[in-house]
């Protein structure tokens, strides 16, 4: 009994000291390396593609052999990317397709035709909503009507109307899988980001839903939730751990090429907070009203919003 119960303990520790040191989620890391078959040939059709996570996804999806459609505001910086791409169709086959997501259902009806076009008219096999528009934090009522509409409508309205008007087709073919770059806001209470929060919590519950009503006709759904990622021009001075783009780019992939519903992508505490909002939430909640305020005051003053001394009470001045 005595060797079982040190035994359970060693694996506990390991388990505990894993679970310090992982930068996504038991289920996603589980799962390796990328399941190439299920991208290579494959038309994969990206938005917000000219910059960060969406850029890089498309320099990766390039070199597994993805036939791409990578789509943005700007055409000459999406002109850019294509030029960086490489791989069996990339650069010279790499179709672009400006798209702004507030243009409204026609213009979008027309983006999606268009897209269905290429590559011989082989129809889109994945899409990854992967454009997001998101403000400087604030606190919940400092939020403008403006930064209101534009979140949502970027976050919510657009990804949502791109897909009415691309899964009947997908459905004709009895295939397609939607690829949905949420956030760690979409899972747990985000103090100073409450709009995009909101933004975030929204798309987890319209694709979530939409994949229960649809999977057995053969779509499949890709809900991914990263925490702090790097950008391309980090704050200086910053002390917040952030996941490379490379990686998280990395990771969705796999995510996506092997049909998990759901992932993950953190560091800690990010992540060690995410599996407190699923599965305990009342301690989740209980966390997040702790640090509420004075994440909104470290950001307010450029300070890490992720650090786990926002905890802590700090003596005050006097």
């Amino acid at each position: 009994m005595m060797i079982l119960s040190l035994l359970f303990l060693v694996i506990f520790i390991a388990l505990f000291i894993k679970f310090l040191t992982v930068d996504g989620d038991f289920t996603l890391l589980s799962k390796g390396k990328v399941k190439r078959e299920e991208i290579e040939d494959k038309v994969i059709w990206i938005t917000g593609a000219s910059r960060g996570i969406g850029e890089i996804l498309a320099k990766q999806l390039a070199t597994l052999g993805a036939k791409l459609i990578i789509s943005a505001r700007n055409e000459a910086e999406l002109q850019y990317v294509k030029q960086q791409l490489t791989g069996k169709y990339a650069p010279r086959d790499v179709m672009i397709l400006p798209l702004d997501l507030t243009s409204g259902e026609e213009s979008l009806r027309l983006a999606v035709e268009k897209a269905e076009s290429f590559f011989g008219a082989a129809g889109v096999d994945y899409m990854i909503h992967n454009a997001a528009y998101e403000r400087p934090k604030s606190t919940a009522l400092d939020v403008t009507e403006e930064t209101l509409k534009a979140t949502l409508n970027v976050n919510v309205v657009g990804p949502i109307s791109l897909t009415r008007m691309l899964v009947p087709y997908m459905l004709k073919r009895g295939r397609g899988h939607l690829v949905v770059m949420s956030s760690a806001a979409g899972k747990t209470p985000a103090p100073g980001q409450a709009v995009y929060c909101a933004s975030k919590f929204a798309v987890n519950g319209y694709f979530h839903t939409l994949r229960s009503e649809l999977c057995r006709k053969g779509i499949k759904v890709t809900v991914v939730c990263p925490g702090p990622v790097e950008t391309p021009n980090p704050r200086t001075g910053s002390t917040e751990r952030r996941v490379s783009s490379e990686r998280c780019a990395e990771l969705t992939i796999v995510a996506a090429s092997h049909g998990i519903k759901e992932a993950w992508i953190s560091y800690q505490p990010v992540l060690a907070v995410m599996y407190l909002g699923q599965y305990m939430p009342s301690v989740g909640y209980w966390l997040m009203d702790k640090i509420g305020g004075k994440r909104v005051e470290a950001a307010a003053q450029k300070g890490n919003t992720y650090s786990v001394n926002l905890i802590f009470d700090k003596k005050k001045e006097s």
